[in-house]
């Protein structure tokens, strides 16, 4: 099993007050999945993503990764992991501004104490911004991009690590149509070459490229529904 939850939950404390944003999640996820994570604003899909990917800790509960148990792991274990193991794609990109595509890849390698500047690293990276077209935009600033063409150095930055799990947060919600049709396609394809990836949307028509539906309500899976 590459990622398990066990009555996971999340308390935020507001003032005097505790919000419970999760109330005990369990659920499974199997290599080469494509989940989709739908509810309305509030219902805990957002914090469900922060949790689920070591980007927050839970308050309760037991989080396995490929069969380890990571959700007791201190900031710099869970630090790594995420480094290592996992992939993130952002509905705002959260790209470097002045930096350019192929340097804004590089940066998880940069981050895993990589040399950057060696001939083979950057290969990888010019590779992975082949993947999703933009081979001819490398040493082009965001700026200098499209909305869906920052979305594509996104995914080419989470891929640079050959992570196990990729996690993406809305990854549509900031593009036109034509834009968004063409990341729906590289996600379709990513998973397709066997990654597994989770994804948080509000529209239908991007939860119609997953496999799996999972819907939240106050923090709780609503429904959980697999394509025959």
């Amino acid at each position: 099993m590459l990622l398990r939850l066990n009555q996971v939950s999340k308390n935020y404390k507001i003032g005097d007050a505790v919000i419970r944003a999760l109330d005990q999640i369990s659920l499974q996820v199997q290599e080469k999945e494509f989940l989709a994570i739908m509810g309305p604003s509030g219902s805990g899909k957002s914090t469900f993503l922060q949790v689920a990917s070591m980007l927050a800790e839970p308050s309760e509960g037991e989080i396995f990764l490929n069969d380890v148990e990571v959700s007791a792991y201190n900031e710099i274990q869970r630090a790594h992991l995420r480094n290592k193991q996992i992939g993130f794609i952002f509905q705002s990109f959260n790209l470097l501004a002045r930096t350019s595509a192929l340097d804004n890849v590089l940066l998880p390698m940069f981050y895993a104490g990589e040399k950057t500047d060696s001939y083979k690293v950057k290969q990888k990276a010019k590779e992975m911004l082949e993947r999703v077209g933009l081979g001819d935009r490398l040493y082009n600033t965001p700026a200098q991009l499209s909305g869906g063409q920052q979305q594509r150095v996104a995914i080419a930055r989470a891929l640079i690590n050959d992570p196990s799990l990729i996690f993406a947060d809305e990854p549509t919600g900031n593009l036109d149509s034509k834009s968004g049709e063409d990341i729906k396609k590289i996600l379709k394809d990513l998973n397709k070459e066997g990654k597994t990836i989770i994804m948080v949307t509000h529209e239908e028509d991007v939860a119609d490229i997953a496999k799996r539906r999972i819907v939240f309500k106050d923090g709780q899976v609503l429904s959980d529904d697999r394509k025959k």
